[in-house]
C-alpha cells in the first residue's frame, strides 16, 4: 500500500505527534487536580520519566498511549499496513522498554500505575483514574501495617504507607 502523503508531508504530520501535554495526560491531570491530588511533571529524573510523579508518596505514573505502547485494546492492536515491520519492531521494543521501566521503579522503592488512553474514554473516566490512584494507596497502607519489617523498610513513604491521599 502506498502512503497518500509525500514524503515531506508525511515527515510534518509526524512532527506534530507529541511526546508531552498529550489529551490523555492532560485528562489525567485535570483529574488530578479537580481531586486535589497534587503531582509534579517530568519525571524528577526517574528512569522512563513518568508523565507524572508525587515524589512524597514514592507514585510514578505512565499515560501512555494505545497504538504506540501496543496495548490490547482495539486501537492498540492495530496493525499498520505500511512499512509493518518497523512499526511491529517499535512497538515490540516499546512495550520491552516499559517492562524495564516499571521493574526499575518498583526496584527503587516506587509504586508504577500506568493509565491507558482506552480507559479514558466516558465521562466517568477522571473518576475511574482518581479512584485507582487511592485504591493504589490504600493497598500499600494495609500491606503496610501487616508487612514484616523488610518490607517496612522498602515502604513507599517514611511513615511505613500513605495515609492522608485525598490531599497533598
Amino acid at each position: 500500500m502506498t502512503d497518500v502523503f509525500t514524503p515531506d508531508q508525511r515527515s510534518a504530520v509526524m512532527r506534530r505527534v507529541k511526546g508531552r501535554d498529550t489529551g490523555p495526560e492532560v485528562t489525567v491531570r485535570r483529574a488530578l487536580r479537580a481531586a486535589g491530588i497534587g503531582y509534579r511533571l517530568g519525571g524528577c529524573g526517574l528512569p522512563g520519566r513518568p508523565d507524572l510523579v508525587m515524589k512524597g508518596r514514592r507514585v510514578a505514573v505512565f499515560v501512555h498511549g494505545c497504538f504506540w505502547h501496543g496495548h490490547d485494546c482495539p486501537r492498540g492492536s492495530r496493525r499498520p499496513k505500511a512499512n509493518a515491520g518497523y512499526w511491529d519492531a517499535k512497538r515490540t521494543r516499546n512495550r520491552a522498554r516499559d517492562v524495564d521501566v516499571a521493574r526499575s521503579l518498583a526496584r527503587d522503592g516506587w509504586r508504577v500505575v500506568t493509565i491507558w488512553e482506552c480507559e479514558l474514554k466516558g465521562a466517568d473516566a477522571g473518576r475511574r483514574v482518581v479512584s485507582a490512584l487511592r485504591n493504589q494507596a490504600a493497598a500499600v497502607v494495609s500491606r503496610a501495617d501487616s508487612a514484616s519489617d523488610s518490607t517496612c523498610s522498602s515502604a513507599p513513604s517514611r511513615a511505613g504507607g500513605v495515609r492522608g491521599f485525598e490531599t497533598k
